[in-house]
């Protein structure tokens, strides 16, 4: 039924993913469904929920990530940065979180799909350094932008890029923004199924 619905959803978007893709998101919310039970991960409680408002929702991203390394700060149980790491296999994630039980069920995922190319790390943003250079930090419903800049500017240089999966758009968040980040760009995303504002903010330091 799973795999019915994404393939409906997915028909919808401009995004083509492979059979073994598919299989991977839905495993996925698989176990997000069945570890949710336990550690309280996620308050979408449905399966077919988590594919609109969890899959769905990051996937519409994929297309607008250029480079090779990003960070998925505050990733929670792996979102938007497991669904981004299925979608993109040749790029990188690091999944940043503070809390262990997050972090075990990452790495629970990272085994069960054969996900390479992520690196679930537990951590507080400010103390993490990244041993590789970023092409950006990701964030999704993690902090406001100011927040997000301030936590996260040691984690890219002048060529990365800030990019927040926000809902409506932010206007007052952009009007506050910290002395050396400017706006770039802002991208509507249009989530099949989901009746809600989704946006892309992208910022970069002056």
């Amino acid at each position: 039924m799973l795999q019915q619905q994404l393939t409906t959803l997915l028909a919808q978007t401009d995004i083509a993913l492979t059979e073994k893709q598919q299989q991977q998101l839905v495993r996925y919310v698989e176990l997000l469904n069945k570890w949710n039970k336990a550690y309280n991960l996620t308050s979408v409680r449905l399966p077919e929920e988590m594919m609109i408002k969890h899959i769905m929702d990051s996937l519409v991203v994929a297309p607008h990530l250029p480079g090779h390394h990003y960070i998925d700060v505050g990733t929670g149980p792996g979102l938007p940065g497991i669904v981004l790491a299925i979608a993109l296999p040749d790029t990188h994630f690091v999944l940043l979180d503070s809390l262990g039980k997050r972090v075990r069920f990452l790495m629970h995922v990272k085994h069960e799909l054969g996900l390479d190319n992520v690196t679930p790390v537990q951590s507080r943003v400010e103390e993490y350094q990244p041993s590789v250079k970023l092409d950006g930090v990701l964030s999704r419903a993690f902090a406001s932008l100011q927040d997000m800049v301030d936590w996260c500017s040691h984690l890219i240089d002048h060529s990365g890029k800030f990019i927040a999966l926000k809902g409506v758009f932010p206007s007052e968040e952009l009007e506050s923004l910290p002395a050396g980040v400017k706006f770039e760009q802002k991208i509507a995303l249009e989530v099949p199924k989901l009746d809600a504002q989704r946006h892309l903010i992208i910022l970069s330091k002056d």
